[in-house]
């Protein structure tokens, strides 16, 4: 039998309560609101981050000079690099907003971490926002040797929802190539641009992220008539130069059955795959760690614990 996280089932009460409210109300979603609730969630639920060196640049070489943010924790290994893209349903989101998480990740798994600045939808749709990863993964090295940062070359791919979507996506091209991907670490992803997982009518209701915001993410980043089939990762090709992956899901999340799906091609291909479940969790639960701080937790214990064999 299911069951919901108390704590997640009592504050969930109130934001469903508040979004009937806004929907009686006319209220209108739009790129500014969106990006609004986000990073008013994270702020008024996620705590900052450790301190560590910190330093913004932009990496240089493709269609755009992407701005990322650039943390490293005084123990750092000498493994590869994680490339974090945050999630935000390609419109919402920021370096500066995830700017805590992204110090818990390096702190946890004692890498750096070079948080991406991406494009974002609708004033950049696709594939503005996956151009930008795919550069920053090519032309990294380069600007970490100007920064007189440390790096081995090497890079670990990390995102959680819509980034996930593109980190996804990013691997799904760059596994035909040669490329210097060692791993790729998917949150809660959204995989599936064709919206058919069952879990999206299960979950797609009550639960933070609802179907229709699903749907209005994708009409905003989609937006030149591309085959949403055709573009999601979920039904890409899946070979054995995949990188090493691992997919976290959460029970109540409308994205859950895209990430247990994906986990199956992957290993069917020939790639190596782990699949990280928590069957209380609702999607986004890391920008709202103060609810679920054990969970949060596990999270970057298992992330890192992960990548030591990596």
């Amino acid at each position: 039998m299911r069951r919901l996280d108390p704590k997640l089932a009592e504050w969930l009460v109130a934001v469903n309560a508040q979004v009937a409210q806004l929907k009686a109300a006319g209220f209108e979603a739009t790129p500014v609101n969106a990006r609004e609730s986000l990073a008013n969630l994270t702020r008024n639920f996620v705590e900052p981050g450790p301190e560590m060196a910190v330093a913004d640049t932009v990496v240089k070489g493709g269609e755009y000079s992407v701005p990322v943010r650039i943390y490293q924790p005084e123990d750092a290994t000498e493994g590869a690099s994680i490339i974090y893209c945050h999630g935000g349903g390609h419109m919402a989101g920021s370096v500066s907003v995830y700017d805590p998480i992204c110090r818990r990740v390096a702190d946890a798994c004692k890498r750096t971490v070079i948080s991406v600045e991406y494009r974002l939808a609708p004033e950049n749709p696709y594939p503005a926002a996956l151009n930008d990863l795919i550069s920053v993964a090519r032309n990294l090295g380069e600007t970490l040797d100007r920064k007189s940062i440390a790096h081995n070359g090497r890079w670990i791919l990390m995102g959680d929802s819509g980034g996930g979507a593109l980190v996804a996506t990013a691997t799904r091209i760059l596994q035909h190539q040669p490329h210097t991907i060692d791993a790729q670490v998917l949150i809660y992803p959204s995989l599936d641009y064709t919206m058919q997982a069952p879990s999206i009518e299960e979950n797609g209701r009550g639960y933070l992220l609802e179907k229709e915001k699903i749907l209005w993410y994708f009409e905003n980043y989609l937006q030149n008539g591309e085959n949403p089939y055709q573009t999601s990762p979920l039904h890409g090709e899946f070979t054995k130069n995949m990188p090493a992956t691992m997919v976290i899901t959460a029970e109540f999340c409308a994205l859950r059955d895209e990430g247990v799906e994906y986990v199956k091609k992957v290993r069917a291909g020939g790639a190596n795959a782990e699949h990280l479940h928590f069957d209380d969790m609702i999607h986004a639960f890391l920008n709202i760690e103060n609810i679920v701080p054990d969970a949060c937790g596990r999270i970057y214990r298992h992330v890192a614990e992960y990548l030591r064999g990596i």
